[in-house]
């Protein structure tokens, strides 16, 4: 393995906070849920459910017992990494020329964690390859109650949707820009009633409600559309506070050569993300209605 030189040791905090409030722009989950802090051995959040409804009592009877259900959801970190490669002059170039390097590639990894916290937790795959991923499990929204979306219907699927979450809240909407699309060509009597999704905008507010359009909505997932749900109170996601940036000289950290053969080095940023679904009854998915293979083959 070859040796590694860091830059320091890890981003000052201040970097940190700029890294992750540029992500707003790029993540659903951050736009739509609650930020908490996260262990690197991970958090237990402990939910707690009065399943029943309050009683009347009349004078001299019996106060009836009431259901109730304390059940904890685990938030477990998991790391990912992302990494390139530049010209070895990155080492010989002036200091201002450097900063500049180093800032264009922490916000590119902005933007590569933004989309990995939604992939991960909306599909529970690895970003980089799509494929499920052991360490998230059924830590993910794809594992929700769905609902079919029909072709040029797509009130009637959120609508659906919403009737699946029962008494549980609706305070935020993850569309992917094909849901979006629906929604700005939904006509009444000919007339639009979404006009703000037209062209692919992404107003911010669907009837009201906090709404987000996003590819990463169905990145992982060709069949997914949306997701709907509680996402204030029933979904938590978070970040350990330190982001370990190095620059590496030596060696074949990518499998793409040798560095020192190839007049290279790489930079490499690692952050470890935690997220907990607190309750999947409070969230439902929309999909795509599935079509039969014609038996004929």
């Amino acid at each position: 393995m070859g040796t590694k030189t860091t830059m320091g040791s890890n981003f000052k905090p201040e970097v940190v906070k700029e890294v992750f409030s540029k992500v707003n722009g790029h993540s659903s989950i951050i736009k739509l849920a609650k930020k908490m802090p996260v262990a690197f051995s991970g958090n237990d959040i402990f939910t707690f459910s009065l399943d029943g409804e309050a009683a009347i009592v009349g004078e001299g009877a019996q106060k009836p017992a009431g259901t109730a259900t304390v059940a904890p959801v685990s938030v477990t970190p998991v790391k990912v990494v992302y990494q390139h490669r530049v010209s070895n002059e990155f080492m010989r170039a002036s200091e201002e020329k450097a900063l500049g390097m180093l800032q264009a590639f922490t916000d590119g990894f902005a933007m590569k964690i933004a989309r990995a916290i939604d992939i991960m937790s909306f599909h529970g795959v690895n970003p980089a390859d799509l494929k499920a991923s052991d360490k998230i499990g059924t830590n993910h929204l794809d594992t929700v109650t769905s609902v079919t979306y029909t072709d040029g219907k797509p009130e009637d699927a959120l609508n659906a949707a919403i009737a699946v979450i029962g008494d549980n809240d609706v305070n935020g909407y993850a569309l992917s820009k094909a849901f979006a699309t629906a929604l700005g060509s939904y006509k009444e009597n000919g007339v639009s009633l979404y006009p703000e999704f037209k062209l692919g905008a992404n107003p911010g507010k669907l009837v009201g409600t906090a709404c987000d359009v996003n590819s990463t909505v169905n990145k992982g997932n060709a069949d997914a559309l949306a997701y709907v749900g509680d996402f204030e109170n029933a979904f938590r996601w978070g970040y350990a506070d330190e982001i370990p940036m190095e620059v590496i000289q030596y060696g074949d950290p990518d499998g793409q050569g040798d560095l020192k053969r190839t007049n290279e080095v790489v930079l490499r940023a690692e952050a470890w993300i935690g997220w907990g679904i607190l309750n999947k009854d409070a969230f439902a998915r929309i999909v795509k209605q599935q079509t039969q293979a014609d038996p004929k083959g």
